[in-house]
């Protein structure tokens, strides 16, 4: 039989990922077959170990068990569903509706550090807000007979309980793996927001404090949750809290919030301003990354438009001073504009001005009329509390659909403070879907925002008596969905009574984005693979195991399509969900091209010569075919011949499944 290295049908595995990189920090350590010698360690750290049994530090039941769960790769998938989408070609933004444990590991490949903050709001452990397996281990087949997608054997769930003898270590057993896992999902400057009330704020923050570290915890914000307060007898209490951690402090920039009263040092006839920087900040934009916005403004220093700036121009005019944007001499970068050609030239001496420096140097600055301040510790207003987050929903529904979610409003709010215009916001715990409103917001509030959000919901049953299930919703991601439709039509209904004139603003001046093309969503479910995963633990009698060789003859599942196959390789390979895939016609067989041929992915079953050449000649660095595509008398010749053929036209990574 011929060889072709196999794809990994798992997700990232996390025990070999963290030896990898112990071994970058600590090679030494290591023995034959990858082991670590606990001595060398101890000699390498010198006096820096802790060998004694009293240590600040805390254990509870089940603690063991968590590094396990975190350590068994997944071998689920997450299935596309179109109809449920809306445009599911074009849009950066996922709703994942399924297990958040499972869907975190399936994560691990393609967004490992590419996610640049978390808000979470999990259940607060009130006694009933939460199910969990009696077990207390959780995997695919737990969620499939949970959500009824596989017939069950009995197993029972129940809801934590205060009479529960593991009351608080079940909660804790929830929380540590994901949030584990979460980490790693985080950019180096990322930040994670948690909400959370009395009954687990101190659990979250040790919790926090070993897997962050105590010196990335950031803070704690008090929140109004309840303006008229909730009456428990012994107090009326209003509040609760969340805490902000980074992934690494020494990386973490954090932005400010608009501030009302700011004292201005300009006038003009639309009121006060300051000037503020019109290159872009971000370092990831330069010259090669952002070419339409690397331009020269064209600076007249004989002619003032009032006493303090310059004429500018976009045309080139003898005499006048060529600007580009400013190079960043400390960092060795080169900028560009933050704003489009088109767009600056609508703002020519309106908005955008020539400027001259202390240094007598020529700037191109905006006008600013935007105030700004840190975020405050403490956030009282009413805008903020959940009986707003109630309002903000019936306002959508017509109907009290879902009780006590998050303000839209405080969202948006820890959005504004941990990401900048393209960043990536994950939830997965995403209940009513509060998070997602807050950036689909955002991003029409705020012209160069163009945000992307993951939100993770488990499809949890509504009780029958709930207005929401009398409206016809079943589960809990039924309502987080509906709630994404709805605030995209409002959307998009607001940007069709615009005027003329801001309309032309936000569509033709803004080469960065579309400001309509970002609001949508893609639809993913998780499942079971498509492909038949060998099963380790089946009785060794030889009838059985030979049962399972001949069933594993054909492992792709025969109710696998096309596109679900097609996202299970992307996922497993290492490419984000939203990656932009064309479909070829190459050779009257079907080809997807992701991300502009880096990775070609033929899932026909009738391969041969010609179409094998046809693809190698595409000259791609990676290939992915079925293995039942080499078929018949002639399969190991022509998989054979495909690895030469493939090494011959410079593919250097080609795979079976």
């Amino acid at each position: 039989m011929a060889y072709t290295e196999k794809v990994s049908l798992t997700s990232l595995d996390v025990k070999k990922y963290q030896l990898e990189k112990l071994k970058e920090l600590f090679p030494e350590v290591f023995t034959e077959g990858n082991k670590i010698d606990w001595d060398s360690l101890r000699m390498t750290l010198g006096e820096n170990i802790d060998t004694g049994k009293e240590r600040y530090g805390m254990s509870w039941p089940g603690r063991a068990d968590c590094f396990k769960t975190i350590q068994q790769p997944s071998i689920a998938t997450l299935v596309p569903d179109r109809n449920e989408s809306i445009d599911f070609d074009n849009t950066k933004n996922l709703f994942i509706e399924g297990d958040n444990l499972e869907v975190l590991k399936l994560l691990q490949k393609s967004y490992l550090g590419k996610i640049k903050m978390i808000y979470i709001d999990p259940p607060y452990n009130t006694g009933n807000d939460f199910i969990y397996p009696d077990n207390y281990a959780e995997n695919l087949s737990t969620y499939l007979e949970y959500t009824g997608q596989v017939d069950s054997e009995g197993r029972k769930f129940s809801t934590n309980t205060e009479t529960d003898g593991r009351f608080h270590s079940k909660w804790m057993n929830m929380m540590y793996p994901r949030l584990f896992l979460a980490k790693n999902l985080l950019t180096e400057d990322g930040v994670i927001f948690i909400s959370i009330d009395d009954a687990e704020i101190h659990n979250i923050l040790i919790i926090c404090n070993e897997i962050f570290g105590e010196e990335n915890f950031i803070g704690i914000f008090v929140i109004n949750s309840s303006p008229s307060a909730i009456d428990y007898g012994h107090l009326a209490k209003q509040h609760d809290y969340a805490v902000l951690y980074a992934k690494n402090i020494d990386e973490t920039e954090t932005s400010q919030l608009p501030e009302k009263d700011k004292e201005f040092k300009y006038q003009d006839e639309d009121g006060p301003f300051n000037i503020y920087p019109l290159y872009n900040g971000n370092v990831a934009f330069n010259p090669k990354t952002r070419p339409n916005l690397y331009y020269p403004f064209y600076l007249n220093p004989q002619r003032k438009i009032d006493s303090d700036f310059y004429e500018i121009s976009l045309d080139k005019k003898e005499g006048w001073i060529e600007v580009y944007p400013v190079v960043s001499r400390k960092e060795g970068i080169q900028r560009v504009w933050r704003w489009g050609k088109d767009k600056s030239r609508h703002g020519l001496n309106k908005e955008i001005i020539g400027y001259k420096t202390e240094d007598d140097e020529y700037r191109v600055v905006q006008k600013s009329r935007h105030t700004t301040k840190v975020i405050r510790s403490l956030q009282l207003d009413n805008e903020i509390s959940s009986r707003r987050g109630t309002l903000d929903i019936e306002k959508l529904f017509n109907k009290k659909v879902f009780s006590f979610p998050k303000s839209v409003e405080l969202i948006k709010r820890f959005i504004q403070v941990g990401t900048k215009q393209n960043d990536i916001v994950l939830d997965f715990f995403s209940g009513s879907g509060t998070t997602a409103q807050a950036i689909i917001e955002l991003n029409h509030q705020e012209i160069d925002s163009n945000r992307k959000f993951i939100v993770v919901q488990l499809p949890e049953l509504i009780d029958r008596q709930n207005e929401a299930y009398k409206e016809g919703f079943h589960t809990i991601a039924e309502i987080g969905k509906e709630r994404i439709r709805r605030s995209i039509r409002n959307i998009n209904a607001e940007y069709q009574a615009t005027e003329e004139e801001r309309r032309k603003e936000l569509f033709n001046n803004m080469e960065t984005r579309s400001p309509m093309r970002n609001f949508g969503f893609k639809v993913f479910k998780l499942g079971s693979s498509n492909f038949k995963v060998w099963n380790t633990s089946i009785e060794k009698k030889p009838e059985i195991i030979q049962q399972a060789i001949f069933d594993h003859v054909s492992h792709v599942s025969g109710e696998a399509m096309q596109e679900s196959i097609l996202y299970e390789l992307l996922l497993k390979s290492g490419f984000q969900l939203t990656t932009q895939i064309t479909t070829l016609n190459v050779a009257g067989k079907t080809v997807y091209s992701v991300e502009d041929g880096g990775l070609l992915i033929c899932l026909e079953k009738e391969l041969n010569d010609e179409i094998i050449r046809a693809i190698a000649e595409l000259k791609s660095s990676r290939v992915i075919c079925l293995d039942e595509g080499f078929s018949g008398k002639e399969a190991d010749a022509l998989k054979t011949n495909a690895v030469q053929i493939m090494k011959s036209n410079g593919v250097l990574n080609f795979r079976t499944v």
